[in-house]
């Protein structure tokens, strides 16, 4: 139980700085060079703050932080085809791949936490 709770937090604190990071990135010049609407930075970083909230804060449902879980990894999808479409180079375009990877690796360690709390 204690590594599955280490191994949880230490990918959702991945998650949670990557799109921390990624805010931090949306309002700097390349974000300009994607030619992405600028709405478009309010609205994600209102919906990662939101996002990050849910998977933090323990006393929000499950049901919630699947919703979380969903909206993070179609940003990251969204990411890859923005940074692909823009002309970043493969390897550049591919880097939100590993973060999803932690997003997966954190939510299956949540469930497996919710079945051993469960029992």
């Amino acid at each position: 139980m204690k590594k599955d709770k280490r191994v949880y937090w230490l990918s959702t604190g991945i998650i949670a700085f990557i799109m921390l990071f990624s805010m931090y990135k949306m309002y700097t010049p390349d974000y300009d060079r994607m030619h992405l609407p600028n709405y478009l930075r309010v609205e994600l970083s209102v919906f990662k703050i939101l996002g990050l909230i849910v998977l933090l804060v323990p006393q929000f449902p499950m049901q919630m932080k699947e919703w979380a879980y969903a909206g993070f990894g179609i940003t990251l999808i969204s990411a890859i085809v923005a940074h692909y479409a823009s002309g970043d180079a493969l390897a550049r375009s591919l880097e939100p791949t590993f973060f999803m990877a932690a997003l997966v690796v954190s939510n299956i360690y949540l469930h497996k936490l919710k079945k051993e709390k469960a029992l």
